[in-house]
């Protein structure tokens, strides 16, 4: 009631503030010395960068990812490590000629370099001339980097962030050109490309050769290249213990932060993108699975060593996913998770077999119909690219997945991030500005790709 009475309510309210201040500073001068300050606080800026892309990835990936995930058992809907980490969104288009709609070249490039480019080009502008890299640029000061794909290792998107090239498709080029990149850790697909006259050259450099994930722990000291398939890596959901992304996440890690200087990682989900193109729902969720698990292991890296920056977007969204389809207001997600194995698996079966049908509906994990197996008797008469078609067509309609491109789409993509430096991704930004930003966290900061 004391402070209705206006002649006292100046006086009143600041011999209250001045009490509360005076009890405040006493009890905080009173705690234990480990409550005042934190004794190991975050800097303001990385010593180390992580920059981890779903290729792909638009933002119906990561929402289906949460139904996918999702215990039925349960009334909640549990969050993902998207849902946690989430801060932002960014644009994707390429330079204005090009129109709105980018290629993995084009958007890898704005994201190594801060500069947009025509689709296909790798570290290169829109005039051909040579970008430098946020890879580059951390060579420069003394860092370590390194790249860990599930592609090969010379794709648009690790080619954006080592190389310079005026087109992707110069797959021997740029894998030649890695050679001069001075990048620590390369681990990925890609033997194609890699014959043992490059191989040799590379150990020549100080490279040590490994082929088998399971030569993975016997490495103790960068340099390594590490490719463990002839293009790309077998589909996560084949072998869900492999966890091959993860393996190569942790690995690169545990040598790049050798390095007191620092370290810049790039860890690409390169086959979400795959199966966004073949409009492949199971290997999608397969995907995004494991490169969630890599996150994961990432964010528990950038916990222990709370001078990591960890940012994880994507390039593009690719096939125009849906979750809901057919005017039918639902999205079957335990369908999905039931299919243990990739439809190129269940097609081979097809094809390998006269008597297939149940077979096949096993492997499905739901009965075909009459309709069902003639669209897929009919495709087998084709080939087999026909007959994964069909069954990728049939697994969408029973789970009302829809697709509205074979292609990449142009709506803007999500951007997640923590530790330090990770309030500046907050909001909307261009993919462009990812790349920037980051570049501004280096030590000694100055982009030199001129606009």
């Amino acid at each position: 009631m004391i402070f209705k009475h206006k002649k006292y309510t100046g006086k009143l309210c600041l011999s209250v503030i001045l009490s509360v201040y005076s009890l405040f500073s006493s009890n905080l001068l009173a705690a234990e010395p480990s409550l005042q300050l934190e004794e190991n606080p975050a800097p303001s800026r990385p010593n180390n960068i992580i920059i981890m892309i779903g290729d792909g990835m638009g933002p119906a990936y990561t929402t289906a990812y949460r139904y996918y995930q999702d215990n039925p058992d349960t009334e909640e809907i549990e969050h993902t490590v998207f849902d946690r980490l989430l801060v932002g969104m960014s644009s994707t288009h390429p330079t204005s000629s090009e129109g709105i709609v980018t290629d993995s070249a084009a958007a890898a490039t704005a994201l190594a370099s801060g500069r947009k480019t025509y689709n296909g080009a790798v570290g290169v502008d829109k005039d051909k001339q040579v970008l430098i890299s946020i890879m580059q640029l951390a060579k420069q000061q003394g860092m370590s980097t390194g790249i860990a794909v599930t592609s090969q290792v010379n794709h648009a998107t690790p080619a954006a962030f080592l190389s310079q090239n005026e087109s992707r498709r110069n797959y021997d080029e740029i894998a030649r050109s890695y050679l001069n990149s001075d990048v620590d850790v390369i681990l990925g697909g890609g033997q194609k490309y890699f014959p043992p006259a490059l191989i040799e050259q590379f150990k020549h450099k100080g490279y040590q050769y490994i082929s088998q994930f399971s030569q993975l722990n016997t490495l103790t000291q960068p340099k390594v290249l590490g490719l463990f398939a002839e293009v790309e890596l077998p589909w996560a959901i084949n072998n869900k213990k492999a966890h091959f992304l993860t393996q190569e996440t942790q690995t690169a890690l545990r040598l790049l932060s050798k390095n007191p200087k620092g370290f810049i990682l790039l860890v690409e989900g390169s086959l979400i993108d795959w199966a966004g193109h073949n409009n492949d729902i199971v290997n999608a969720m397969g995907e995004m699975a494991e490169f969630a698990n890599a996150i994961e292991a990432a964010e528990q890296f950038a916990r222990e060593h709370n001078d990591t920056l960890l940012v994880i977007t994507a390039d593009h969204s690719t096939g125009g996913l849906s979750i809901g389809a057919n005017n039918v207001y639902a999205w079957n997600a335990q369908l999905i998770k039931g299919i243990k194995t990739s439809p190129e698996t269940i097609a081979q079966t097809v094809m390998d077999n006269n008597d297939w049908q149940q077979n096949t509906s096993k492997q499905l994990g739901f009965e075909l119909t009459d309709t069902e197996i003639t669209q897929l008797k009919t495709a087998k008469e084709h080939d087999i690219r026909q007959l994964l078609e069909v069954i990728n067509t049939i697994i969408s309609y029973r789970s009302h997945t829809g697709w509205t491109s074979h292609g990449h789409t142009g709506v803007d993509i999500q951007v997640f991030a923590t530790g330090p430096g990770s309030a500046l991704f907050q909001g909307h930004q261009d993919n462009t500005d990812i790349a920037n930003k980051m570049i501004s966290l280096l030590p000694n900061h100055t982009n030199q790709n001129k606009q």
